[in-house]
This record gives C-alpha cells, sequence and structure tokens, in this order.
C-alpha cells in the first residue's frame, strides 16, 4: 500500500496547522479536538487554544475554568478536563515535557492507544498504528471487514490490519496519509473511488459494495429532554447565570438558570419552581414572559429548551461575587462581555443569545 499511498500523499494531503511541527504537545491538542469534531470546526478552535496556552507548562498552570472557556462550543467536556489533567501529570511526572516511550505515554490521562500512535508517529515518525474513523472506513473496504466497529472482536481486526499495512519508512506520513484518504476520497458516502490511489487493490469496490462498509454501528436511543431557562436581567445590563453539577452532562459549565420538565409536568409549573429557588438572588422579580425555544443535540440527547426573560431589582450581592446556596448551585451575575471567560456550552449560548435578541424588557 505505501508505495500507491505516499505518492498521492505528497500530491494531495491537506494543509493542516498540526502537520509538520514535531510538537508532541501541539499534535496532542490536535488529536484531542479531533476526537467526534470535523477538522474544519477544530481548526479555529486549535489556533486559538496555542495562543492562550502555548506550552505544556502553560496548560497545566491554567485553571480548569480558562481550559473550558478556552474550549467553550467544541463539546465533549470530558476531553478537555482530561487535557488539562494530563498537562498537569506531564509537568508533575516528566518535567513539562512528553515522554516518548509508549508505556509512559500512555499512562497519561486521556491518552489511550489511538491517540498515542497518532503522536509518537506523527511527531517522531515512530511506526505505530492509528485507528480513528477514517481509516476505520478504508480498512474496512479495502478488506470487506464484516462487523460493525463498536464491536471489540471487529475492532481487534482493524488493529491487526492498521498494524500489518503500516510501513517501516515514513509510518508518520503513512498514518496521516490513511486520514486524508478517508476524509477527502473514500466518504462516507459517494467515495470517489477512480480517484482512490488504492484502488486496485479494495475488495469492496472488486465486488461493487464499497459503501455497504463499514458495517453499521448498533443503534443506540436517543432521549428527549424538555426544560426551562430564564435570563434575570438587571438595570445595568448584568444578568444571572447559574453553575451546573460538576457530575453528569455538562459537568461544571455555566447556563442560563433552568430546570427540567419532569414527565407529565409542564413548562409553567416547572418555571414556578425555578421562579420561586431564584428570589434569594434575584429581589423584585417581574414575571417571567416567554422568549422562544431552542433545539440541541447531544450525542445521545436532545434538548428542548423554551426560555423565558424577566427583570429584577438590585441584586442581594455585589458584580462578581458567587453566590454559594447550601443546596443549590452557584450562581454568579456577569456582563456580556464576561461570557468569553467562562466555560459556557453550546446550548447556553443558543439560549443567551435568543433572549439577548429581546430588547422590550431591556
Amino acid at each position: 500500500m505505501a508505495p500507491a499511498l505516499l505518492p498521492w500523499f505528497d500530491a494531495h494531503g491537506r494543509t493542516l496547522p498540526w502537520r509538520g511541527c514535531g510538537d508532541p504537545y501541539r499534535i496532542w491538542v490536535s488529536e484531542v479536538m479531533l476526537q467526534q469534531t470535523r477538522v474544519d470546526v477544530v481548526i479555529p478552535y486549535y489556533q486559538r487554544f496555542l495562543e492562550r496556552f502555548p506550552t505544556v507548562g502553560a496548560l497545566a498552570a491554567a485553571d480548569e475554568e480558562d481550559v473550558l472557556a478556552a474550549w467553550s462550543g467544541l463539546g465533549f467536556y470530558r476531553r478537555a478536563r482530561n487535557l488539562h489533567a494530563g498537562a498537569r501529570q506531564v509537568v508533575a511526572d516528566n518535567g513539562g515535557q512528553l515522554p516518548r516511550a509508549p508505556a509512559a505515554l500512555g499512562a497519561i490521562k486521556g491518552i489511550g492507544r489511538y491517540t498515542l500512535g497518532a503522536i509518537l508517529s506523527a511527531a517522531w515518525n515512530d511506526p505505530l498504528p492509528i485507528l480513528d474513523g477514517n481509516v476505520i472506513r478504508v480498512l474496512s473496504r479495502l478488506f470487506r471487514v464484516d462487523g460493525a466497529p463498536d464491536r471489540a472482536d471487529t475492532l481487534r481486526v482493524l488493529w491487526g490490519l492498521a498494524e500489518e499495512v503500516l510501513p517501516q519508512d515514513r509510518p508518520g506520513d503513512f498514518n496521516q496519509a490513511l486520514m486524508d484518504l478517508g476524509a477527502t476520497v473514500c466518504k462516507p458516502s459517494g467515495p470517489l473511488c477512480s480517484r482512490c490511489p488504492l484502488a486496485r487493490g479494495c475488495e469492496a469496490l472488486a465486488v461493487g459494495d464499497v459503501e455497504d462498509y463499514p458495517r453499521p454501528k448498533r443503534k443506540q436511543k436517543l432521549t428527549f429532554e424538555v426544560r426551562v431557562a430564564l435570563r434575570i436581567d438587571l438595570p445595568d445590563g448584568r444578568f444571572l447565570l447559574e453553575r451546573r453539577p460538576f457530575d453528569g452532562l455538562l459537568g461544571g459549565l455555566w447556563e442560563l438558570p433552568g430546570r427540567t420538565v419532569s414527565v407529565g409536568s409542564t413548562a409553567a409549573r416547572a418555571l414556578g419552581g425555578l421562579v420561586s429557588d431564584l428570589e434569594q438572588d434575584a429581589s423584585d422579580l417581574g414575571p417571567p414572559v416567554p422568549v422562544g425555544r431552542v433545539e440541541h443535540r447531544f450525542s445521545h440527547r436532545h434538548w428542548t429548551v423554551h426560555v423565558y426573560q424577566a427583570v429584577a431589582g438590585t441584586p442581594p450581592r455585589a458584580a462578581g461575587t458567587p453566590s454559594y446556596a447550601a443546596d443549590g448551585p452557584e450562581r454568579r451575575w456577569i456582563d456580556a462581555e464576561e461570557l468569553p471567560e467562562l466555560g459556557l456550552p453550546t446550548v447556553s449560548r443558543k439560549a443567551i443569545d435568543l433572549s439577548a435578541c429581546n430588547q422590550s424588557l431591556r
């Protein structure tokens, strides 16, 4: 495969900001960001993240709040937390240098077999295989691998093939070439087989069932959840945010105060409970009015958020002073200019942007 694939890569490989840098930290950041996220989405986040945290030491020294703020919008925030924890581990155990030994690198939090191979092959040209979604698709079609790639036995077969085809000469470029081939030619639908440098050896193409591979993954049930969110504005332009619990979905991130609408209940009832809960943070609270709703899809969950807005008098605390209710979440009055400094998931930003468009109450 290498004699056919590497010349194609030299001519048609993508130009990406982390390629050719030789910096294992930058490659590590890119690989974590690329998990479950498209390249075109990642690039601007990657560039901003490295401007803010240019070294492992800078990332390790940062507060988690700052890391999550830089990650806001990328989703799957556990990746950011693992990257941050891993950076602190590198500083504590390896003097701020990512270790080259596979066992030592693999012991860092958040670095699994794929990320390990990606870092070592791209940074040091070590002959280690990789297996991401693009590579899975290429190998599944080339060898007509039966079985869904989310099955352990299928993954073992695919890892074995990734090791078998890896050349000793330019293994790092070969891995990158497999990824680029899957991203630009061997696409999920409408693959450009006439442009593929490996077409002559593709078993699926020979049989004529290319798009039947990889085999479909097992479907996971989609959970639907209805929520209410309330934006409370002060006369000076500040509004209230609250932090989600640290365990669970979007743990530790900020949002408009909100609640889940229980099965069999109504949005109005959930809103009433939310308003009662907020009385300690917002005095002279006016009647909430509906602003609209936002929809957001997570990997296996869908939120419908009914957004309301109200105005309040002077808050009981100074600006920026957090609230620590004994049995409730942390809350904070903020200006819109402070939003980039907070870990704010996409669904929260949607709700805030929607409510910001309602000028009648502000």
